[in-house]
């Protein structure tokens, strides 16, 4: 069961290094969307795998989050130089992350400790998030940005709302 809990393991930490190595090549080049790719599926298959084995831990829990900040975090430095972001998406992401702040805070209050819900609207959120620089190189950034953002104000929603009443997610 342990080389079971590393696979899963080591599946998240991949994803550390490899958002790392997104920092080599430049943005929306086939080599950063390959990274980004293999990135993505990492994302996929650590939770997978950890369910799937029974193995899923809080310890894996707070890795595959860290894992997603710092891809996030890698993405934010490389994309935006290379694109033009309109002032209403920023405002728009600045009210999804103030959402997310007033959650996590909450929970912290509410739970005396701090942590993020798995909610299926997150996956959701996070796979529309994720395709978007995919979409952006056929469509631009509107399109994807505007279903992006919807979704993930919806997890946002949701998630303090399950925080606050200390419900269970409503099966979609």
């Amino acid at each position: 069961m342990d080389g079971e809990k590393s696979l899963a393991n080591a599946l998240t930490i991949s994803r550390i290094a490899l958002s790392i190595a997104l920092l080599i090549p430049s943005a929306f080049s086939p080599a950063f969307f390959a990274i980004y790719a293999l990135a993505g599926v990492t994302d996929m298959l650590d939770g997978f795998v950890a369910r799937r084995t029974g193995t899923a831990s809080e310890l894996g829990a707070k890795l595959d989050s860290i894992a997603d900040l710092v891809l996030v975090i890698v993405c934010f430095v490389k994309m935006l130089p290379a694109i033009v972001v309109p002032v209403w998406l920023w405002v728009w992401v600045a009210l999804i992350a103030l959402v997310r702040v007033a959650t996590a805070i909450s929970g912290f209050v509410v739970e005396e400790r701090l942590f993020m819900l798995h909610t299926t609207a997150n996956k959701v959120a996070g796979l529309v998030v994720f395709l978007v620089p995919f979409a952006m190189r056929f469509v631009g950034l509107t399109v994807p940005a505007i279903i992006a953002c919807a979704v993930a104000t919806f997890a946002a929603v949701q998630e303090g709302h399950i925080i606050r009443t200390g419900t269970t997610e409503s099966p979609v």
